[in-house]
This record gives structure tokens, sequence and C-alpha cells, in this order.
């Protein structure tokens, strides 16, 4: 289904910004060499939310223009960077699918994280084909792909105690989500992008009790809008059921950056 854009991270930005884990580091060295990011590349992050690839990437280009759909992401987003003293980031609000209302001049790189899967991909990648330039790139920045690494038993606690609030089918705004059928590098390998590459970058992180709580919010499929009334229960009974699975109250996860990138041919 279509989603808008707009509707799916009501409420979720504070949250967002405070307790998603962001990727590794090691990605934004590894795209400097290997794209030859030297300061003077005009880049696009499109969903970037609260910066987590606008904020580390521009201090290897020239300018960052960050786009998101939800104006709360694009505040929490900017006061990040006031407090790294960044200043040349472009915070815009706007989405995918009105790319042609933002006035851009061509780019070398364009960035998308988890938004990817949001977008009409096939589209975007046709509009993106118009404005990136010759051995330019499009970098799809995400988690591991469904099945790929062993996931931790305390989701399961989580998944549980969501579906007695939310239900099992999983919530995207007013709709449902799915998972793609074609994965994105596949879809990525027939565009004009075809040159492509994948990157990845193990670490584990460890959280306290409240911030698995936290990061629950940080989702659009257990946002507090989602929750609405019922969100201060939610947060008691999956407490309840964390603490009684872990009474020492740390959570460990293996959380893993993958990066696809796909250059245009020269």
């Amino acid at each position: 289904m279509r989603y808008q854009p707009d509707e799916l991270f009501t409420s979720t930005a504070p949250y967002y910004a405070k307790h998603r884990a962001g990727y590794s580091p090691e990605l934004f060295t590894h795209l400097a060499t290997r794209l030859g990011l030297d300061g003077t590349q005009t880049t696009l992050d499109l969903g970037t939310g609260t910066g987590a690839i606008s904020i580390p990437l521009s201090r290897y280009v020239r300018e960052v223009i960050a786009v998101d759909p939800d104006a709360g992401m694009l505040d929490e987003g900017r006061k990040l960077a006031v407090e790294q003293g960044i200043t040349n980031i472009d915070w815009r609000l706007g989405d995918s699918n009105r790319l042609d209302e933002l006035g851009l001049d061509p780019l070398e790189l364009v960035t998308l994280g988890q938004a990817f899967h949001w977008t009409e991909r096939e589209t975007l990648l046709s509009v993106l084909d118009h404005l990136i330039t010759t051995g330019g790139a499009v970098v799809v920045v995400g988690g591991p792909a469904p099945g790929s690494i062993e996931l931790p038993a305390w989701l399961d606690v989580i998944a549980e105690v969501r579906a007695r609030y939310l239900g099992s089918v999983r919530r995207a705004g007013s709709g449902t989500y799915t998972h793609p059928k074609e994965s994105h590098q596949e879809l990525l390998a027939g565009s004009a992008f075809s040159q492509v590459e994948v990157a990845r970058w193990d670490r584990t992180v460890t959280r306290t009790l409240d911030q698995v709580i936290g990061l629950q919010f940080s989702y659009s499929y257990s946002s507090p809008a989602q929750l609405g009334d019922h969100k201060d229960d939610f947060e008691r009974d999956l407490r309840q059921a964390l603490a009684e699975f872990s009474p020492e109250g740390t959570f460990d996860e293996l959380v893993r950056t993958e990066a696809i990138i796909a250059i245009r041919p020269s």
C-alpha cells in the first residue's frame, strides 16, 4: 500500500532522537573512502529522521540537504546538530513524492536509511536518475535482512505485549506494513545505479530497561500515537514483563549496520 509520509512517525521524534542506536561510525569513513568524499560534495539525505546519517556524514561533504516529512523529527535533528556545532546541514520539510518541489541542483550522493522501504522505490529511483550526476551513488542504510542474524529473546517478550494492545499485524500510520517482495539490493541492481556492493558492521548494544521501553515508542508500529490512551497501560505491562525476563535490568542486542552502495556506472 502507499503510505502517508507525514503520519508514519507522528509522536515518535523525542524517543527516536534519544533511544535509536544509530549507525556504526565505520559506515561514514567507508563511504568517504569508497566514494571519494572530500568536503566538496552536495548530498541529499532523504527521510533523515533526526539526522542519524546527515549529522555524521556532514563532516565529509560540503552540504547535506536533510529532508523529512515530519517536522518534529527535523526539530530534534536541528537540536542535535547545534549541540555538535554542525552548520552545513539544510533541514527541509518534504518527502520522496515531491522532490521536484525542493528545487534541487545536481547531486553526487543520495542517502536513505530505513525510509527507503516506505517509498515508491522504483518511482523514486527513476527521479533520482535525473538528479544524480555521472558516477554518483545511492546508498541505502539499514539493519539486517529478516532472518540474517539471531535476534535476542527479549524481543519476543515485547512482541507478545505489543500484540495484546495493537494486534499481531504490523501497523504503519493508519495502515499496515509488509516487507516488499523484491529486496532493496535486487531493485537497485536493476536501476540506473546498477553497480551494487554491500558493506556490514556489527556491534553489541546494551540497553537498560528504561531505554528498551523508550525505544518502543520510537517505532511507527508502537508509537504513542498508535497506542493512544493505552500508552501508560502498555508501558506498565511491558515494564513488568521485561523485568521478569531480565531481573538484572540489562538487555543485549547484536546491532548490524548494512549499507547497500549503488553507483551509476561511468
